[in-house]
């Protein structure tokens, strides 16, 4: 009972204390006849996706809006692992059962349940996803049970059900058992639904989410049937990932090794592969009561908030080295982030990475399934996702300011406007074009529509009472009464360790009178009124004002004989110690954020030789590394189907070549194994957005799939690159092209390396000139100060520098440091650098820029 109590004051408590004061007002209030207007409006829209594909698509999984027919596994051409979620078991109809009774519809509710139980089964020998299937089928299954038990006596046309459904979640339930049977408790990532795990002895990899996000429904479907087995399997996983995190950063991986619980992805983010991990230790407590998943979810929130929150940003980090950030992106999987802080109560951040969020929508009309940390499009595709919405539906239960329903307003005008077609909603291909893809998740019904609906909704007009159930990562309702099923309720009291009292026990974060808008409010000001404000520009390099500032903390600016600037730091000749150590600071500062910008965060570019012309390109996150020296050479063809994403049908002509491929309809790595099987002997994937680039897009790594069967190298181009070899291939259909390392390829063609001093320049892949090299440093320096405004704006994470570090000269080109031991030793006393001294640093720092325009 102490549970559910704790539940509902987190959610009643944060309302009623955290948002009014009599000095300062809300947002402008939503009239009640707009809302329900709004809410009305989102019923509608689930009603229109809800009836195009009962009417065009059942039984199969999903709809395809565009064609306007459904998608099954097996016979709708194969979109490679994306399709791992389909098990030709109705999976929008499972899905979508309890969104039916939160809209209050019971006569079709009731009319769903029969059809489900009359016509999905689950004897297939079919491989799926188990991450995917049990939280949106196990998962919709016990919801609709649970939903459909609590109504059966208050609606008569439910007085038929006896727990069928509750039959069916068992009978998958044990189907996905054997997926647990590995030496570390770990789940495999893939079921046969018939064979369990039989022909599945690649499968060797899952993501840290996949395990991590199956406690809730195991553990519900156990307490329902009264079998132990579910919730011990689930409980077993859980602890083992506990067990591998990094002992020191209490951060998790991205990727782990089933069998061995080695970790094959370090990079540690709260987004896609890690996300419902952390929500699932939250969730765990909240619903079960076991106290050892609120000791881990605040180890890890600590972690989070310490290493990868800078801010409003969310950037990932190395796990076991975290004040290294392993890429310069976001994905937009994090939006799920600020409801979960909501949950905990810590709702000051929420409001502002939610806030950053907006922006990002307001800029590109959607969020991008990811985007850099300058807020541009990173991976374009928007596939209508829920995240966003959810989180600002609980912002607004907390707060009760109606900028959440007017941010909601904003995503359903969106949604209506560029989504909507006669058959549905699309996904949208890439937020730049808003192009549409045949595609509609069955989460836009069991989620999008749901959130949208119950934020414009009150809580006294819904048919479930949200404080008596825990909402899965698929919106799905479990009760909260779960938590004494069988079990001893002594055992379920909320035990905080008195150092953590302050943090985790309050509701509202540092003060009683949080007002929303006022944390807001700085945001718009950084990011811009309807956008992310571009950032600020350096003063040319001659001038002296910079040259003085940078000389006094020991900085020296030279510019090489071919155009490159550089900078020398030697304590030594420092203004003062002072200045010494805060050039120390600048120095390290600008190498991590130069590391992270120029080698893509962890990303080597490899190269593409046409002619002359050296193409910049993405390597794979699987195949054969493109490193060092090595050169793999060779003509071109043209793959048959274009998106390579079904079987290679010109074989002959593709065979022993570079094969060309376009984007799109699959993942990177269905499209090179089907390449692969056609003999190719490398795969060249183009971009399928029109006129993209590496000269305004970041490059990035082609994500895989958890399996290890690729062998053949794979690289990526943007569309100008990719249409640069294609028109000169259409006229020269013998060209012969060199991929390679990037940095290699320069080396050896374009002599970036006089006198054989390679050590000493830098590892860019571009060719350097004076404008390039001067745009750089700009872009360097004004994410740098960025950095600190952020870091400092949030007093918990005020980065402590010790005295352990020993001073040190560093040697930086344009994105290389070099330690140069011929130097004079600074000062022995350089240390301990607090945030007055950072902030002298900034100031320094900011003295050297200007705004945009003045440069």
């Amino acid at each position: 009972m102490l549970i559910i109590m704790a539940y509902r004051v987190l959610l009643v408590f944060i309302y009623a204390i955290c948002v009014k004061t009599e000095e300062e007002t809300l947002t402008s209030r939503m009239s009640k006849s707009e809302r329900l207007s709004l809410r009305e409006e989102a019923r509608q829209m689930f009603y229109h996706a809800y009836d195009a594909y009962m009417d065009n698509a059942y039984p199969a999984d999903e709809l395809m809006p565009l064609s306007c027919k459904g998608r099954w596994r097996g016979i709708t051409p194969s979109r490679g692992d994306m399709d791992d979620v389909l098990g030709n078991f109705s999976l929008t109809l499972v899905d979508s059962l309890d969104t039916l009774v939160v809209m209050g519809d019971f006569s079709e509710f009731n009319h769903a349940i029969k059809l489900v139980i009359r016509d999905v089964t689950f004897d297939h020998d079919i491989v799926v996803s188990v991450f995917e299937t049990n939280i949106r089928m196990l998962g919709g299954l016990l919801s609709a049970h649970v939903l459909a038990t609590a109504l059966r006596m208050e609606v008569s046309a439910l007085h038929w059900y006896n727990g069928e459904l509750l039959n069916m979640a068992e009978d998958l339930g044990r189907r996905l058992l054997p997926a647990f049977n590995t030496s570390t408790g770990i789940p495999h990532g893939r079921v046969n639904l018939r064979h369990g795990i039989r022909g599945l002895s690649e499968s060797r990899e899952t993501c840290t989410a996949c395990a991590g996000t199956m406690i809730l429904e195991m553990a519900a479907l156990s307490r329902l049937v009264g079998n132990p087995i579910y919730e011990q399997k689930a409980h077993k996983a859980m602890d083992r990932l506990w067990k591998i995190r990094h002992r020191t950063s209490d951060l998790m991986g991205t990727v782990i090794n089933i069998h061995s619980g080695d970790w094959v992805r370090k990079d540690s983010g709260v987004g896609a592969g890690i996300d419902s991990y952390y929500e699932y230790c939250l969730k765990a407590y909240i619903l079960l009561g076991d106290e050892k998943y609120l000791a881990r979810f605040n180890r890890h929130y600590n972690a989070v908030m310490k290493y990868i929150s800078r801010g409003p940003v969310m950037l990932a980090v190395h796990m076991h080295r975290p004040h290294l950030q392993s890429r310069n992106f976001m994905d937009a999987l994090l939006a799920f982030w600020p409801g979960l802080q909501v949950l905990l109560g810590d709702v000051r951040p929420a409001v502002e990475t939610h806030e950053m969020l907006y922006q990002v929508m307001q800029r590109h009309t959607f969020i991008p399934e990811a985007f850099t940390s300058d807020f541009q499009v990173h991976w374009g595709q928007h596939p209508l996702r829920p995240e966003f919405l959810e989180s600002t539906y609980f912002l607004h239960r907390a707060t009760g300011d109606d900028h959440y329903l007017n941010v909601g307003k904003t995503v359903l005008k969106a949604l209506q406007q560029y989504t909507r077609v006669p058959c549905g909603y699309a996904a949208v291909n890439d937020v730049r074009t808003r192009l549409h893809e045949d595609r509609m998740d069955s989460f836009v019904l069991a989620e999008t529509f749901k959130y949208l609906y119950m934020l414009f909704g009150e809580d006294k007009d819904l048919p479930v009472k949200l404080e008596d159930y825990v909402l899965t990562t698929e919106a799905h309702f479990l009760p909260l009464s779960l938590a004494t099923s069988g079990r001893n309720t002594s055992y379920f009291t909320l035990k905080i360790d008195d150092e953590d009292e302050d943090k985790y026990r309050k509701t509202c974060p540092n003060t009683a009178s949080l007002i929303a808008e006022k944390v807001r409010q700085p945001l718009r000001q950084l990011l811009g009124s309807t956008a992310a404000r571009p950032p600020a520009r350096l003063r040319p390099l001659n001038d002296p004002r910079q040259i003085h500032a940078l000389s006094d903390m020991g900085i020296s600016v030279l510019t090489l004989p071919d155009g490159r600037v550089q900078l020398l730091y030697t304590t030594s000749t420092a203004k003062s110690a002072k200045d010494a150590a805060e050039g120390l600071t600048f120095m390290r500062e600008m190498s991590k954020w130069n590391s992270l910008s120029d080698i893509e965060n962890g990303v080597v570019p490899a190269g593409v030789k046409v002619n002359d012309k050296i193409l910049p390109a993405g390597p794979g996150h699987f195949g054969k590394d493109i490193t060092g020296d090595d050169r793999h050479s060779g003509t071109i063809a043209l793959a048959t189907p274009k998106d390579a994403c079904t079987t290679i049908l010109n074989t002959a002509e593709v065979e022993g070549k570079f094969a060309i491929a376009r984007r799109g309809h699959c993942t990177f790595a269905q499209k090179v194994r089907n390449m692969q099987a056609a003999n190719v002997k490398l795969a060249i994937i183009i971009d399928n957005v029109p006129d993209s680039t590496q000269e305004n897009t970041a490059l990035f790594a082609m994500s895989g799939d958890g399996k290890d069967d690729i062998e053949i190298p794979a690289v990526f181009l943007f569309s100008q690159e990719g249409q640069y070899l294609l028109d000169t291939y259409s006229n020269n259909p013998e060209i012969v092209v060199t991929v390679g390392e990037l940095k290699s390829l320069k080396r050896q063609y374009e002599n970036i390396c006089e006198d054989g001093n390679c050590d000493s320049v830098l590892d860019s892949p571009d060719v350097p000139t004076d404008k390039e090299n001067f745009d750089h440093l700009k872009k360097v320096l004004s994410q740098l100060v960025t950095q600190f405004e952020l870091t400092l704006s949030n007093e918990e994470q005020a980065i402590q520098r010790t005295c352990s570090e020993e001073s040190e000269d560093v040697y930086v080109s344009k994105d290389k440091f070099v330690s140069n031991d011929n130097q004079v030793e600074g000062p022995p006393n350089v240390c301990a650098i607090k945030n007055e001294q950072k902030k002298a640093v900034i100031k320094k720092i900011e003295s050297l820029i200007k705004e945009p325009g003045e440069f």
